[in-house]
């Protein structure tokens, strides 16, 4: 079995398709950072395992994931429904079979709509960044990844904002991980939902900004 751990923020309309998509020998762990629409109920009746976390933040979300889980490997995936979690295992067996420590999922968006303008260059700036930081060959900081479920705790990531995703990148790295990417899907979220980060300019910036600070610690 592997843990999927999906941050969760006022989903629900999303949930149902979310969850159904798993495949075979994946266990769903959403993560209710907050939600007033019902989330937590939804993905309770679709067989997940719901964790509450009060502290407000995607990193705190991610995190309290991560420390429910109790499969040896553990995958992060957004759950407004963009990505095919159909595609998890092209990310995750990788680690299962000790081939790499840490995989992310390169997006390649399956429509112009998917992927606004300003989260693909604000994407494409920070991927740039972090290969001259921290020499690693990424070209997408995507949210469907996988690792080591006890090598990632011990990583001891501390951000609990937008910022969690790029301390586990930079922290692995520095560890002498295997980092490496496949290519994932993206597409258009589920009607009724918003992305946190690249549904908006605003969003957009302030994970530029937390990512930007920890960036800057790096080099």
């Amino acid at each position: 079995m592997i843990d999927v751990v999906l941050p969760c923020l006022n989903e629900a309309p999303a949930l149902p398709a979310v969850l159904t998509g798993l495949p075979a020998g994946f266990r769903a762990i959403v993560v209710d950072n907050g939600s007033t629409d019902g989330s937590a109920e939804v993905a309770e009746r679709h067989g997940a395992t719901v964790v509450q976390e009060p502290t407000r933040g995607f990193g705190a979300a991610a995190h309290a994931g991560l420390l429910a889980a109790t499969a040896d490997v553990v995958c992060f995936a957004d759950a407004d429904g963009s990505l095919d979690l159909a595609e998890l295992p092209r990310v995750a067996f990788p680690v299962r079979d000790g081939a790499a420590d840490l995989v992310l999922g390169r997006r390649r968006p399956t429509s112009a709509a998917a992927w606004p303008l300003h989260g693909r260059v604000a994407n494409a700036v920070l991927a740039h960044r972090l290969r001259r930081a921290a020499g690693l060959p990424l070209r997408d900081l995507g949210p469907m990844r996988a690792a080591p479920r006890e090598a990632l705790r011990a990583l001891d990531l501390r951000d609990r904002r937008f910022g969690y995703p790029l301390e586990m990148v930079l922290r692995a790295g520095a560890a002498g991980w295997r980092v490496t990417e496949v290519d994932v899907s993206y597409g258009p979220r589920a009607a009724g939902t918003r992305s946190k980060v690249t549904g908006s300019v605003r969003g957009t910036a302030r994970a530029v900004r937390d990512m930007s600070r920890l960036l800057a610690g790096a080099r």
